[in-house]
């Protein structure tokens, strides 16, 4: 069952989770905003997806974390389509892998600005629309750290924390205007993130081999997570199918996080 038209903003298209759900959203029929830092990479999809899905899309270079900016991509989104439906909150970088006596500050408030800053910003700047409109839906990209502590990456952690606390406040807040707002917690994605991951400080494959089934032992289903797979539950919980669900969090690790 295809929806009738809606408008997203996606932050972060240009990544390999980001991509994979603006392509989703268009493939369904529906606009897309397709807002990163990388102006570059932004072009790519515009060439790769012009053909399909030139009238349905548009592009906007912003820094997530810049409050200015994060207020133009909103603007840019309401003259060029009308409106905001969706807002799908996936920018976000990785910390350094390091204990925490020897994170630095710079890092760690760059990590804590890029995955939870922006999407208080995000938030901010699109709310006001869909309380406008009476309806709305916010999908938060959080992690499964962000239910517990990993050594080495207090930052990424405290984070993704953050962003499920800024989604239960604020689903809170807003459910009597009609707008869910829920948060999404991936464990390992099979993106070029984890091959870096997996080959940083290794001299070889078979090292990398290793390490990556160090990562993917304690993992239920012996695996990581694929985009689409991921892209299947944002999608659903942006949708109408989901009308009855706000201020939630929804693993999706094949069941590491249920050991």
């Amino acid at each position: 069952m295809v929806e009738s038209k809606k408008v997203v903003i996606v932050t972060g298209a240009a990544g390999g989770l980001g991509r994979c759900v603006a392509h989703r959203f268009l493939e369904q029929g529906h606009c897309v905003m397709l807002v990163d830092r990388s102006e570059k990479d932004l072009q790519e999809l515009v060439s790769l997806w012009r053909r399909h899905y030139e009238d349905y899309m548009c592009i906007t270079v912003a820094d997530v974390t810049d409050e200015e900016q994060v207020q133009q991509y909103v603007k840019r989104t309401l003259e060029t389509f009308g409106h905001i439906d969706i807002l799908i909150n996936n920018a976000g970088i990785e910390a350094t892998n390091a204990k925490l006596v020897n994170q630095t500050l710079e890092n760690y408030e760059r990590v804590m600005s890029v995955n939870a800053t922006s999407t208080f910003l995000g938030m901010k700047y699109v709310l006001p629309t869909m309380m406008k409109q009476n309806t709305g839906s916010i999908v938060n990209l959080a992690s499964t750290v962000g239910y517990r502590g990993s050594a080495g990456i207090s930052p990424y952690s405290a984070a993704k924390h953050a962003v499920i606390g800024l989604t239960k406040s604020a689903a809170l807040e807003y459910a009597e205007h009609g707008i869910r707002i829920n948060a999404v917690c991936p464990g390992f994605i099979q993106t070029a993130l984890t091959e870096r991951l997996a080959k940083d400080g290794v001299d070889n494959e078979q090292d990398a081999e290793k390490r990556l089934h160090a990562f993917t032992d304690p993992i239920p289903l012996k695996r990581f997570a694929t985009p689409d797979e991921v892209t299947n539950l944002i999608f659903f919980l942006s949708s109408d199918m989901a009308s009855y669900i706000t201020g939630a969090t929804y693993e999706i690790d094949g069941g590491r996080t249920a050991r």
